[in-house]
């Protein structure tokens, strides 16, 4: 498997600057994110401005692979605003273009959203609703991944949708493409689960895997922890990983909330990754 780490792990910093960091904590690739209107990649970004990026990452010596994005928090792919829903298949969209240029493999995408406290407070939208409405709009987009050739990794996160890895798996199969499967988050599987029992009902479905840590007992978000320091069976997820022949990235997507010594845990990280991937 190879080592890479999401973009959201470091403190506030220059693109260029964060590569030169996660190549000398040992990472071998960085996770980049496309925003609104802020930032290096954006919605607005034009090609040369990503293949400077790119060029960056290159000089650096580290691969990009992947391109997330927090947008769809703010956009839901099962809104029942048609504008809104249209606006979250044009983020999808402009991911997959900006992931071709870049030269990555996926995109990252939060399939639909029934209800997200700390995003959306108040807001829900039926579950049946949000099922059958994020299926046609992924239904739409998927025709951009199998032109761009850069696949749409659908994460598990806390939506309350797609709760358990046979329905996640269904739903992936509905959309019956090689460009579409999962995004697995190994921390997110937690709340209402075990990240192995994801890996074998998912198994070749899986597109990419994010590293997290939970501490169940703690509870919500506080419940996030540095690797290795929660309740997640990381030698049980390796070797469920390595019983479905999974050999691509995993990403480490930490919450840089260190007080003092941000970097800190860029280097700690890569240390746990290592002990978790016997290296």
């Amino acid at each position: 498997m190879k080592k890479g780490i999401s973009i959201w792990s470091f403190p506030a910093m220059q693109l260029k600057d964060a590569f030169a960091l996660a190549k000398d904590a040992g990472f071998e690739g960085v996770e980049v994110a496309l925003d609104e209107n802020a930032g290096e990649i954006t919605l607005t970004s034009s090609e040369k401005e990503l293949l400077q990026v790119k060029q960056q990452a290159q000089d650096a010596g580290i691969e990009l692979y992947s391109v997330a994005s927090g947008l769809y928090w703010s956009y839901w792919l099962n809104s029942q605003d048609a504008a809104e829903r249209q606006k979250a298949m044009d983020i999808v969209k402009k991911q997959l273009e900006t992931a071709s240029i870049l030269g990555c493999q996926s995109i990252l995408v939060i399939p639909g959203t029934v209800n997200a406290e700390f995003a959306a407070p108040g807001r829900v939208i039926d579950y049946e609703t949000t099922y059958n409405t994020s299926l046609e709009s992924l239904m739409q987009v998927k025709k951009y991944a199998e032109e761009y050739k850069v696949e749409i990794a659908l994460e598990n996160v806390w939506n309350k949708f797609l709760l358990s890895p046979m329905e996640m798996r269904d739903f992936i199969d509905k959309l019956d493409s090689p460009y579409v499967g999962s995004y697995l988050d190994i921390g997110n599987t937690l709340a209402n689960g075990f990240p192995e029992h994801w890996i074998k009902t998912l198994g070749q479905r899986i597109k990419k895997v994010h590293f997290k840590d939970y501490r169940v007992e703690a509870g919500g978000l506080h419940g996030f922890v540095d690797l290795l320091a929660g309740d997640v069976n990381y030698p049980a997820v390796t070797e469920a990983l390595a019983a479905i022949g999974y050999d691509g990235w995993v990403s480490a997507e930490m919450i840089p909330n260190y007080k003092y010594y941000t970097e800190t845990i860029i280097y700690n990280t890569s240390k746990a990754m290592d002990a978790i991937l016997g290296r």
